[in-house]
């Protein structure tokens, strides 16, 4: 081989070398740039329990928060008891005392901006008309059930969020779009005691 060979193939394999090395370089940018991009949109749920009583009224319910830097398309919601997921609210809801308000907010579908919160169940009674120890018995009775939450970012990077007091969420490759919300049960009306009959009456 001449000298002008050897020059030619020196040449040619330098080319073949830049080559990979842009590539590499161009890929390496592009991974830093997609890292960057969702870096910007990252959402983190929180959620959080709360009991809390007044001279007025006592109350106790969850509140969900984004504390991240971009919206959480919340996909899915479930209680769970003992690891099984729980079907509906309602038995809870009809084992309260008496004479209690209840607001609620359906979270499947929703986007939840950077810093807001939302309640999705908010349970109250006027101060007279449950005792402390009624309060703590609910409060035990609904805290016996784990509440799980799946959502996405804009860019479809999907997170689970399991229980209260904590912002840890593990990734998941997807979160399969929930048909139903558990909380949106609670918009029917509760269910009634059975009136008593006077003695004698048949119905």
């Amino acid at each position: 081989m001449g000298n002008g060979n050897k020059a030619e193939m020196l040449i040619a394999v330098c080319a073949v070398m830049t080559s990979v090395i842009a590539l590499f370089v161009a890929w390496d940018q592009g991974r830093v740039m997609r890292a960057q991009q969702h870096g910007a949109v990252y959402p983190v749920i929180q959620m959080d329990g709360f009991v809390s009583t007044s001279v007025d009224r006592a109350s106790l319910g969850i509140r969900i928060s984004n504390s991240g830097v971009g919206p959480a398309i919340i996909e899915s919601v479930r209680m769970l008891k003992d690891g099984k997921a729980v079907e509906g609210l309602s038995t809870y809801r009809d084992q309260l005392p008496a004479n209690y308000d209840l607001s609620w907010a359906g979270l499947t579908g929703r986007a939840l901006a950077p810093g807001d919160e939302i309640t999705p169940i908010d349970i109250s009674w006027k101060r007279e008309d449950i005792t402390s120890a009624q309060l703590a018995a609910v409060a035990e009775e609904w805290g016996g059930l784990v509440m799980e939450i799946c959502y996405c970012s804009v860019f479809d990077r999907c997170w689970r969020a399991r229980d209260l007091g904590t912002a840890r969420a593990e990734r998941v490759p997807r979160c399969e779009r929930g048909t139903t919300d558990i909380f949106e049960e609670l918009r029917t009306a509760p269910r009634l005691p059975e009136p008593e009959m006077p003695e004698g009456d048949t119905p």
